[in-house]
């Protein structure tokens, strides 16, 4: 029985955190993006995020949102949420399921604690800006 699981890996899809202004990298809010690199669209695509670790040794979590697209169409970028700067020095979790050609894909995108910072930055595909983007 457990030759018919199949086990699929998610391949040219993206999560990014991207700047809302180039020029202030200190600005309170920034955004996150689902990236479909894919020449064909993804469907039903449910999106989990959190963070949780510690600020100035205080246990934080985040509460849990929860996101939906009925499509992402091929080489299309969609915005999930914005995200606070004060959250960067949590890790930052992102689950992302969607169907593909009548197969379900899940994958878990973390950005560890101070990896969302100008030192990690390069250009994030479609949108022409530069972020930090996990593939």
């Amino acid at each position: 029985m457990m030759k018919d699981i199949h086990n699929l890996k998610v391949e040219d899809i993206a999560i990014a955190v991207v700047p809302r202004d180039a020029d202030i990298l200190e600005e309170e809010l920034w955004d996150t993006y689902l990236i479909n690199l894919k020449e064909e669209p993804i469907t039903n695509v449910l999106i989990n995020s959190r963070g949780y670790g510690e600020i100035e040794g205080e246990k934080m979590r985040t509460t849990t949102l929860r996101h939906f697209f009925e499509e992402v169409g091929p080489l299309e970028v969609v915005q999930i949420e914005p995200i606070q700067v004060k959250l960067f020095g949590l890790t930052n979790e992102y689950w992302v399921s969607f169907v593909l050609e009548e197969h379900m894909y899940d994958k878990k995108y973390v950005f560890v604690t101070g990896s969302i910072t100008q030192d990690h930055f390069t250009t994030i595909p479609f949108i022409n800006r530069k972020g930090v983007m996990i593939r």
